[in-house]
């Protein structure tokens, strides 16, 4: 009896912690110094934030909504910010966004998790990184011509300002299919309000 108790507890605890919260639920706590790297990582923990409740709740009806006949999907926006997502992690990870690579199909649970994961852990690197690690960090793209660099200024006015624009439509989005954003998500404290 004791051997499937404790298989069954085992059972319980591997599903709960295996698969874990998202993250991004709550922003979390700010870091206690104001440097270019924390500041780049606030911005980032606001994207994650919302993109975390502006993608909670779809439904496949949400998915395939599209404003009108020219513009894209929910679906295909939120695959769009995938994607610049990749371009977000591999600038604080130093490495080039390569074109050349044909790209996996996931399934929108699992483009989900991995573009919050990839916010949180560009997020990281920079809370950690000093001013001058993040003024030397480049934002690189490889294809068939070659590989071309930007500054790390590019990365913000360029894949964080987009993903933040596009996950604004994303929530208008989900209005214009019937799935109202949570309310008591609150963008400016970053919690859930009871």
């Amino acid at each position: 009896m004791k051997s499937i108790l404790f298989v069954t507890f085992l059972a319980v605890v591997s599903q709960s912690y295996g698969q874990g919260e998202l993250p991004y639920r709550e922003i979390p706590d700010y870091p206690p110094t104001y440097t270019a790297g924390t500041v780049a990582a606030r911005v980032l923990d606001g994207l994650g934030f919302r993109y975390y409740w502006a993608t909670e709740g779809l439904r496949p009806e949400d998915l395939g909504f599209q404003a009108n006949k020219d513009g894209r999907t929910t679906l295909e926006t939120i695959t769009h910010i995938h994607d610049l997502t990749w371009t977000i992690i591999n600038a604080a990870r130093s490495q080039p966004n390569d074109n050349t690579v044909a790209k996996p199909t996931l399934s929108f649970e699992e483009m989900r998790k991995k573009t919050l994961e990839n916010i949180r852990d560009a997020s990281e690197i920079l809370k950690k990184a000093t001013d001058k690690q993040v003024s030397e960090l480049k934002v690189i793209f490889k294809n068939e011509k070659g590989i071309t660099e930007f500054p790390f200024w590019n990365e913000l006015n360029g894949p964080i300002a987009d993903a933040l624009w596009h996950t604004g439509q994303v929530v208008s989005y989900r209005r214009g299919s019937g799935n109202p954003y949570n309310a008591k998500a609150s963008v400016f404290t970053g919690k859930v309000r009871q």
